[in-house]
C-alpha cells in the first residue's frame, strides 16, 4: 500500500471511531425504557452512574456495557486493519483517543457528553485485556471503600498508565505509542472529573445508588 493510501486509511479510522463513540448508549437506553434523559437530572452527565440515579438498575447497565463495546469495538477493528495494512501502531493509539474523544465530546450532542470511564475500559480491554482487569480492580476496590464513582475513576486513571509502565516487558509487550494514549485518556479523564473533585473536596459528592431526587 503506498504512504498517500495508507494515510487515508488512517485518517478514516481514527474519524469512524471517532463517530462510534458519539454514539451515546445513555441517551439511547433512557429514550428506549422511557426513562427521563440523564442530560436534564443529576449530575445531567449522559453516563451510566448518572442513569442509576433514576434506579432503574437494568438500564444502567445496558448503558455501561454499551459505552465499554463501542469502546473496544474501535480499537478492536482498527487494530484488525491495522495488522493487515501494516500501519503504525500510533495509529491504534489515536484510534483510541478518538473513540474516547468521541464519548467525551459527541458530534450527535453538541460536543457534550460523558466523562469517558467505560469507554476508556472499553479501549484497554482491547488494547490489553490483562491492563483492563488491574483497572477495574481499582474501581472496584476504591468505589467499594468510599462509594464515590467519581474518586473510584480519578483513581483508576491515575493507576491505568501506571500499570501499563511497569507491566511492560512482563505482562504485555510494551509500545511507546500506546502508553501515550493512554496517558493522554487517563489526563482527560481527570480533566472532566473537576467539578468531582471540587465536590470531593467539599465534601457534596454524590455516592453510588443516590437516586435523583436525592441529587
Amino acid at each position: 500500500m503506498s504512504s498517500i493510501n495508507s494515510s487515508i486509511l488512517s485518517l478514516a479510522l481514527i474519524f469512524l471511531s471517532y463517530l462510534l463513540g458519539s454514539i451515546s448508549f445513555a441517551v439511547a437506553v433512557s429514550r428506549c425504557m422511557g426513562l427521563q434523559d440523564p442530560r436534564t437530572f443529576g449530575s445531567k452527565n449522559p453516563g451510566a452512574t448518572n442513569v442509576l440515579r433514576t434506579g432503574n438498575k437494568k438500564a444502567a447497565a445496558l448503558t455501561l456495557l454499551g459505552d465499554m463495546a463501542k469502546g473496544w469495538l474501535a480499537v478492536w477493528l482498527s487494530s484488525l486493519i491495522a495488522a493487515r495494512f501494516q500501519l503504525p501502531s500510533a495509529i491504534l493509539g489515536l484510534c483510541a483517543i478518538a473513540v474516547f474523544m468521541g464519548h467525551v465530546y459527541p458530534i450527535f450532542l453538541n460536543f457534550k457528553g460523558g466523562k469517558g470511564v467505560a469507554t476508556a475500559l472499553g479501549v484497554l480491554l482491547a488494547l490489553q485485556p490483562w491492563l483492563a482487569v488491574a483497572t477495574v480492580a481499582t474501581w472496584l476496590i476504591v468505589a467499594y471503600a468510599t462509594r464515590y464513582s467519581s474518586l473510584a475513576a480519578i483513581l483508576a486513571a491515575i493507576f491505568a498508565p501506571l500499570y501499563y509502565l511497569f507491566g511492560g516487558d512482563v505482562a504485555w509487550d510494551f509500545d511507546i505509542a500506546i502508553c501515550l494514549s493512554i496517558v493522554a485518556i487517563s489526563a482527560m479523564l481527570i480533566y472532566r472529573h473537576q467539578a468531582n473533585i471540587a465536590r470531593l473536596i467539599a465534601g457534596k459528592e454524590s455516592r453510588i445508588g443516590k437516586k435523583k431526587h436525592q441529587a
